[in-house]
């Protein structure tokens, strides 16, 4: 289901999981006392703060559980869809949104859950809501180029900052337990008899928010899973204690000329390189995307020999490697990468080594020069492999 992987959940349960994730959310909601428009108003009039605290509370647990997930590599976050943002009209609609959440002392969101228990007042916004919506079709020509004015992109707050995912967390998680503390007391002061925060265990919350600030510090620390198994197959030691099975550059022409299905050539050079040439039956993959979930069909099965390829050993190994590293069987490396193989296959010399053998592979590299060339050329006026991408799981409030 989703960005998980492995995908725990088939698709066909995907909507079932939905539908009780969307009862939950929406029970959860009721329980918090989104339900209610006068805690949902009282945040902009300061005697009630419980909607910000569920949110930052939210907001963090989301974070922290899909750092921590990737990390681990249950989750893809390549695979995660991020909303586009066009900058300007995205501040005038939180301009609109906030005044009718002031007004109306509801956000839509809100005004459903509280519209499902029988908020009378939930149910005229929500119906204002549905007008709204239609009101906004209607006129959108008389605004269109404005909609769709500064576009930004799928763009990420940390990036737009110039600054580290991790320290981003870190800031995030500073600034919710400010917001904790500094609304504590307003709402103490403005709501002396019936503030939520009375109810509060100041020890426990202490304990919680140093909890979670040094989660943060971890976070500020914490590489991503990419780079701390990339560095980790690199590392002299491991590639001296971790194997990897060896394809010599005639086999691999030889099992490429017939075409066998029990073989994958998995190309892990650039794109640009892979574009100038590509190995008949190859497909391009980077580093980046070995950790998500899309290529899983092409390189879990357990019968098809992966045979990685680099531009030089070097390059072949350490992919390698990494794929063994994330549990993928039957992985292979090419000798030498593919500069050997140019010079052994495509643009082969006289071999020489004193065995009787010689005569035949001069001929067989000679042969399979000729024959890989041409399928070189004849697929260049096809549309090249590449690994299938899948669609980004979109939603959100």
């Amino acid at each position: 289901m989703g960005p998980f992987v492995p995908e725990f959940i088939s698709d066909q349960l995907n909507l079932i999981v939905a539908l009780l994730i969307g009862i939950a959310f929406g029970f959860v909601l009721e329980q918090a006392g989104f339900s209610s428009s006068r805690r949902l108003a009282g945040v902009f009039y300061g005697y009630d703060f419980t909607v910000l605290r569920v949110f930052f509370t939210a907001a963090v647990t989301a974070m922290s559980g899909s750092l921590l997930l990737a990390y681990f590599g249950y989750l893809d976050l390549q695979s995660i869809y991020v909303n586009p943002t066009w900058l300007m009209p995205a501040i005038v609609g939180g301009v609109i949104m906030g005044f009718g959440f002031i007004i109306g002392g509801y956000c839509p969101g809100t005004s459903v859950c509280a519209a499902a228990i029988g908020k009378i007042d939930a149910m005229f916004f929500v119906g204002g809501g549905i007008l709204g919506v239609f009101a906004f079709g209607e006129l959108y020509p008389l605004y269109h180029t404005f909609y769709e004015s500064t576009a930004l992109g799928p763009i990420k707050v940390f990036d737009s900052l110039g600054i580290s995912q991790g320290l981003f967390a870190f800031l995030l998680i500073a600034i919710a337990v400010g917001a904790f503390t500094i609304t504590t007391v307003i709402e103490k002061k403005a709501n002396k008899s019936s503030a939520p925060s009375l109810e509060f265990k100041p020890l426990k919350h202490k304990i919680a928010g140093a909890g979670i600030i040094m989660l943060g510090v971890v976070f500020i620390f914490m590489s991503s899973r990419q780079a701390h198994l990339t560095e980790k197959v690199k590392s002299a030691s491991y590639g001296a204690s971790h194997k990897v099975k060896i394809m010599s550059p005639d086999e691999l022409a030889y099992r490429i000329i017939d075409k066998e299905s029990s073989v994958q050539v998995v190309d892990m050079r650039m794109p640009e390189q892979f574009a100038t040439l590509a190995l008949p039956g190859s497909v391009n993959v980077q580093i980046k995307d070995l950790f998500g979930k899309e290529l899983t069909p092409i390189l879990s099965d357990r019968r098809v020999v992966k045979v990685v390829i680099g531009q030089n050993e070097e390059e072949s190994k350490t992919a390698a490697l990494l794929l063994q590293e994330l549990g993928y069987e039957n992985v292979a490396m090419l000798q030498g990468g593919l500069e050997n193989f140019q010079r052994t296959i495509l643009m082969p010399t006289i071999a020489s080594t004193g065995s009787r053998w010689d005569t035949d592979v001069n001929t067989f590299r000679a042969n399979a020069s000729i024959t890989i060339s041409q399928m070189i050329a004849d697929a260049k006026n096809r549309q090249p492999k590449v690994a299938k991408q899948e669609k980004k799981i979109q939603g959100g409030c």
